[in-house]
């Protein structure tokens, strides 16, 4: 288990804007994830609408939903 350590006062500035960046970049990742999720789902349903495509559509509906209810929790 990793033991957190207390950030030196001179190195505090740094600290947080490396925080901050990373914070973005998590939340940005969350919300490309839950946009292709969308996209992935409305391609499952439109190929869902014909019987060649219900092969390949529910599973990419299945995949988009999971990848939605990932970026979500």
């Amino acid at each position: 288990m990793k033991e957190k350590k207390p950030v030196p006062w001179y190195l505090w500035p740094f600290w947080a804007i490396w925080k901050l960046v990373v914070g973005i970049i998590a939340f940005t990742g969350r919300i490309v994830g839950a946009v292709l999720g969308l996209v992935l789902m409305i391609v499952g349903v439109v190929l869902s609408l014909t019987i060649v495509g219900l092969i390949v559509g529910v599973p990419l509906l299945i995949f988009g939903f999971m990848l939605v209810i990932r970026s979500l929790f």
